[in-house]
C-alpha cells in the first residue's frame, strides 16, 4: 500500500491493511475500482481530527457497498472501520449512540440482547450505519421510513477539525439537512439512533403472484404486513416471489393462508434469485425469530444477493407507483436478458432534505443486474425516460445516468443543502467528482 512519506511518521493515522501494490481497491461487488489506494485508518477521535486538518482533500470509505463513485477519491481515503463500538445506550430516551464504523450486523445482536430493536433494516446487514443513513438506504414497509429516519443525533468533524453535534430535538433544519449528507459535510464519527422494545417476526414467501392481481390489489398487498417485497424478472406477467415479514403482537400478525391473491405459499426457503441457494437468506416458512434475523433478506456472514452484480434503483411517488411499475414491465424484453432480479418496496415519507422520500411516500423499483455494464449503461437511460413522467429519483449509491440538472431539480431543498455544506466545508475538502457534478455544479 502506498503511503505519503510525511504520514508514515505521523502517529495520527496508520495504514489500514498492508496491501500489495498490484491489488486494487474496489467496492463490494467489484464493479468499481477506486481512484486511489491511499487508505488510512483512524482509531480515535484525536486521530480523525489530526487527519482531517492535515489533508486538503479526502473521503471517508465505509463498507464499500455503493455501486457508483459517490464515495470515490483521487486523493485520500479514511476508514473508521475500527471505531465500531456502542458509545451509549439510553433506555429511558430509547436511543443508542454508536461509533461511525459500526455495521448493522454488529449492532443488532447487541441491541437485541439488551431488549431493544431498530424500526427497520435494509436487505443486508453488512453495511455501515453511518454510510447507509448518509445515502438514504432503506428497507421496506409502507409505514416505515428509510434507515436515516431513525437518526436522532450526529457528531461530525468539519473541514476545520471542529466537532459539530446536531440533534433532531435542538437543531431543526440543520439536522434535517445533515442526516442524508452524502459525505459532503464532514466526517461522521457518531450516530444516535431511535430504538424500541425488541420484537419477534415471521417471514413467509409466496410464489407466482399474477401481475393482474398485483395491479388490482397493489395497495392491499403493500399493507398486508410490516414489510413486503415483490420480486420479479418481468417475465410471464407475474411477480415471481412475494416476501412478507410479519411482526408479532399489536394486531399486526399476518394470516399466512395457503394462497395470497393467487400466489402459492412456498414449501421451502427460497432465494430471490430462483437459481441460487437459500442458504444465504434469512429464515422463512413462518419460523419465529428476532427482528434482526427476519427484516434483512440475507444473513450476516454470508454473501448477500448474488455478490457479482450491478444495482440500480428508482424512487417514484407512491401515487404513481402502479403506473411506473407497468411502464418498466413494458420494457421486459429489453430488461430481462441482463437482469438477475428486480425488487419493489414501499417506504414512508420523511423530512430529510436529500432523502428521495422527502415529503412524499415512495415505492422503489430496484434492479439487480448481471455484471454486464455496457448493456446496462445503454438500458438505464431507457428506463429513466420511461420513469421521468413520474418524477423518479435514483438511489444515491447505485448506478444511474440521469443528468445532473434533472437530479438537482428534483430536490427543492438542494440550495439549502449547498449552503449548509459550505458552512461546514467552505473549501470543498470532502467533495469529489460525483458530488461536484451532481450537487455543486451550477
Amino acid at each position: 500500500m502506498r503511503v505519503f512519506a510525511g504520514m508514515i511518521a505521523s502517529p495520527a493515522v496508520s495504514p489500514l491493511l498492508a496491501r500489495a501494490l498490484k491489488d486494487k481497491l474496489t467496492n463490494w461487488a467489484g464493479n468499481l475500482e477506486y481512484s486511489t489506494d491511499r487508505l488510512y485508518s483512524a482509531n480515535s477521535l484525536e486521530q480523525v481530527r489530526s487527519y482531517v486538518t492535515k489533508q486538503s482533500k479526502l473521503k471517508v470509505l465505509g463498507s464499500r457497498h455503493c455501486f457508483n463513485s459517490i464515495a470515490d477519491s483521487t486523493n485520500n481515503f479514511l476508514s473508521l472501520k475500527s471505531m465500531d463500538s456502542i458509545v451509549a445506550l439510553d433506555p429511558e430516551a430509547r436511543t443508542v449512540t454508536v461509533s461511525a464504523g459500526m455495521t448493522y450486523g454488529q449492532l443488532c445482536p447487541l441491541l437485541h440482547s439488551k431488549g431493544f430493536a431498530l424500526h427497520n433494516l435494509a436487505s443486508l446487514p453488512h453495511i455501515s450505519i453511518a454510510g447507509a443513513c448518509s445515502t438514504a438506504t432503506h428497507g421496506s414497509g409502507e409505514k416505515n421510513g428509510n434507515l436515516a429516519t431513525a437518526v436522532s443525533g450526529l457528531e461530525i468533524f468539519t473541514a476545520a477539525g471542529e466537532v459539530v453535534k446536531l440533534s433532531r430535538q435542538q437543531d431543526g433544519e440543520a439536522f434535517r439537512g445533515a442526516v442524508v449528507g452524502l459525505g459532503a459535510l464532514g466526517v461522521i464519527t457518531k450516530v444516535t439512533l431511535d430504538i424500541q422494545p425488541t420484537f419477534v417476526m415471521r417471514q413467509y414467501v409466496y410464489e407466482n403472484l399474477p401481475l393482474a392481481e398485483m395491479k388490482d390489489h397493489f395497495d392491499t398487498i403493500e399493507a398486508s404486513a410490516y414489510s413486503v417485497s415483490l420480486f420479479t424478472d418481468w417475465r410471464n406477467e407475474r411477480i415471481s416471489e412475494v416476501w412478507i415479514k410479519s411482526r408479532e403482537g399489536e394486531g399486526q400478525a399476518f394470516d399466512a393462508a395457503p394462497e395470497f391473491f393467487g400466489a402459492k405459499r412456498a414449501t421451502k426457503n427460497l432465494h430471490p434469485i430462483a437459481e441460487l441457494s437459500a442458504e444465504n437468506c434469512t429464515e422463512q416458512m413462518g419460523v419465529p425469530g428476532p427482528w434482526f434475523e427476519r427484516l434483512p433478506h440475507f444473513r450476516m456472514g454470508f454473501t448477500p444477493s448474488a455478490g457479482k452484480e450491478l444495482q440500480s434503483e428508482y424512487f417514484v411517488p407512491r401515487q404513481h407507483a402502479l403506473e411506473a411499475i407497468l411502464a418498466v414491465e413494458r420494457l421486459r424484453d429489453q430488461v430481462s436478458p441482463h437482469l438477475l432480479i428486480s425488487e419493489i418496496r414501499a417506504i414512508a415519507a420523511d423530512d430529510l432534505w436529500l432523502s428521495p422520500c422527502y415529503e412524499q411516500p415512495c415505492v422503489t423499483i430496484h434492479f439487480t443486474w448481471k455484471q454486464e455494464w455496457p448493456a446496462v449503461r445503454k438500458l438505464l437511460p431507457v428506463i429513466e425516460k420511461e420513469l421521468a413522467p413520474f418524477h423518479a429519483r435514483p438511489h444515491w449509491g447505485k448506478l444511474f445516468t440521469m443528468s445532473p440538472d434533472a437530479l438537482r431539480s428534483s430536490y427543492k431543498k438542494l440550495p439549502d443543502f449547498i449552503q449548509l455544506s459550505k458552512k461546514y466545508d467552505p473549501q470543498g475538502k470532502f467533495r469529489n467528482e460525483f458530488l461536484s457534478t451532481n450537487i455543486f455544479s451550477s
